[in-house]
């Protein structure tokens, strides 16, 4: 799709997902926003955070639109930390400003400075609501889903048949939670080995030889012995002995390695929603009849 259709058909950007200059996820198009001046789109709000609870401004300048949904030529994180609005409200000159220069871009030229932007009817945070007075939006002027601007649309109001049930229906709502997961990087475990030394004693058996002396007396008519000579004389034997020799050698003795898996566990997610009350009045003759209420009814 060309980008002037990207900026013209608003109603189909409604429910994309927006994907970052690097192809990341950022989240759902929830609203797109109309110069009040020009009725073009400009800006629409995608939902972000952990559990899409906040809705970021993203200029449509240089958006295009494919298969996959809208691309958008900025980072995800500078997505996340644009300046926080009030994503149902019309926006000021000064907020507008705000929101270009946190994006690095210039606001176009040649506008008057002060209509600001209006989210675009149509949109599933004024679905139903065009005209009315919705949730914290106050009636102020907004842009049907062809691009034109106007005020409170009434006509329908006017036109309507009676159906006894007074001029026009009030539509009430309220905040639902959507809880859901994405997961992340939680820590990181390692697996290494170190040298450490350790004295290990064993015991190994060695032998040695030891002398000692015999004395045989020589039989009479003992004839392998001859005479032996007086004197002086001495021999010697050599004796042998073991020692312990150490030799050390690496072996290996097993196998080791990391190994995860996913433990689920239930955790209770709590967050503050808001909701509409509606109060009625009705004429009576005092406080005590039959004819005077007031109260909440939802």
């Amino acid at each position: 799709m060309a980008a002037d259709d990207v900026f013209h058909h608003v109603g189909e950007l409604t429910g994309l997902t927006a994907y970052d200059a690097a192809g990341e996820k950022i989240g759902s198009v929830e609203q797109a926003y109309l110069d009040n001046e020009t009725g073009r789109a400009e800006w629409v709000t995608v939902k972000t955070g952990m559990f899409g609870m906040k809705e970021s401004f993203v200029p449509l300048a240089g958006a295009r639109r494919d298969e996959n949904g809208l691309q958008i030529p900025h980072a995800k994180e500078l997505v996340k930390d644009a300046p926080r609005m009030d994503a149902d409200e019309h926006l000021d000159v000064a907020q507008e400003q705000e929101l270009y220069d946190h994006y690095g871009l210039t606001r176009p030229s040649g506008r008057s400075g002060s209509p600001g932007m209006s989210p675009a009817a149509g949109t599933p945070a004024k679905e139903g609501m065009a005209g009315r007075e919705g949730m914290g939006n106050g009636g102020r002027g907004r842009a049907d889903a062809t691009g034109t601007t106007g005020g409170t649309d009434t006509s329908k109001a006017a036109t309507a048949p009676a159906t006894g049930r007074g001029e026009e229906d009030m539509v009430r709502s309220e905040e639902r939670l959507r809880v859901g997961t994405e997961e992340h990087e939680s820590g990181r475990a390692r697996l290494r080995k170190i040298v450490v030394t350790e004295n290990v004693t064993t015991t190994v058996p060695i032998t040695h030889e030891e002398v000692r002396v015999v004395r045989e007396p020589i039989k009479p008519g003992d004839r392998t012995i001859g005479r032996a000579p007086m004197g002086n004389a001495e021999t010697e034997v050599i004796l042998h002995a073991e020692e312990a020799v150490v030799r050390k050698e690496a072996v290996p003795v097993e196998r080791v390695h990391l190994e995860t898996e996913k433990v689920t566990e239930q955790k209770e997610v709590s967050a503050d929603v808001r909701k509409e009350q509606v109060e009625y009045d009705a004429p009576g003759q005092d406080d005590r009849g039959r004819g005077g209420r007031r109260g909440p009814s939802h």
